[in-house]
């Protein structure tokens, strides 16, 4: 490497890694830029920083975000507020709303009647929305798997999964329909080993109990049987009681 190759390689590791803190500007680095300055546009609730640069960086580098949690960062820590503003879908930041809100209530023409409204202008009653560890994104809150939680978004074991479930899907609380029990294999003990059908109890008996069933069904076979070729007797003999019958001749 020769001298003039390693001077500027020193004044690029110089400035990214001492870069002064101006007030509202960013240094920032990426693969495109050892460094990056831009001015700062504003932050969210999970501490992310947004700053922006349209003069010295083209059209779809000009606006980036600094992590508030870098070391667990997720692109659905971002606002959807801030999303529009990050792809360009709009141009106002949503730091700037509140002051759009105060600058057009001047246009309001105020009722001569007296008014109980809540609000004093058209927005309307917003909810502050606080989602799990700032992931705007909840499908990914739910746990990997039979109640162990999920340790890379921080969802502890046994907690609810958070992410939205349509009406009539297995996982929606409300659609789940409560189990009914027809029986308890263990009813004569106090109870034990409850069954909802034939075939759930079939599962849960042990084989001695399976092979005592079989020879319970053989049993009762015997007896129908047994009682049918009765019936069956008493009704050829009820027959031949009655005889023949009389029989015409021609």
């Amino acid at each position: 490497m020769d001298e003039s190759s390693l001077l500027t390689t020193l004044c690029i590791i110089s400035l990214t890694t001492f870069c002064p803190p101006l007030p509202n500007l960013s240094c920032h680095q990426n693969g495109d830029y050892p460094f990056k300055m831009g001015t700062y546009m504003g932050c969210d609730a999970a501490g992310n920083r947004y700053y922006e640069n349209r003069v010295d960086y083209p059209f779809g580098q000009h606006r980036w975000v600094e992590p508030g949690d870098i070391h667990n960062f997720d692109s659905a820590s971002i606002q959807p507020e801030w999303h529009g503003w990050m792809v360009s879908m709009n141009d106002a930041p949503p730091s700037s709303e509140d002051s759009y809100i105060e600058s057009r209530k001047n246009d309001i023409i105020p009722l001569e009647s007296v008014s109980h409204a809540p609000d004093n202008h058209n927005v309307g009653h917003q909810e502050k929305i606080f989602n799990f560890h700032h992931l705007n994104n909840l499908s990914t809150v739910r746990s990997r798997g039979f109640g162990i939680g999920n340790p890379v978004v921080g969802l502890p074991a046994g907690a609810k999964d958070s992410y939205y479930t349509q009406p009539g899907s297995p996982y929606n609380e409300a659609s789940i329909r409560p189990r009914v029990n027809i029986g308890d294999l263990d009813e004569g003990k106090g109870g034990g080993r409850p069954y909802k059908s034939m075939k759930w109890a079939d599962r849960l008996m042990t084989p001695a109990e399976k092979a005592a069933a079989e020879k319970a069904k053989l049993d009762a076979v015997k007896d129908y049987m047994g009682v049918e070729q009765a019936s069956a007797a008493r009704r050829r003999l009820a027959m031949a009681a009655r005889g023949a019958g009389t029989v015409a001749e021609a």
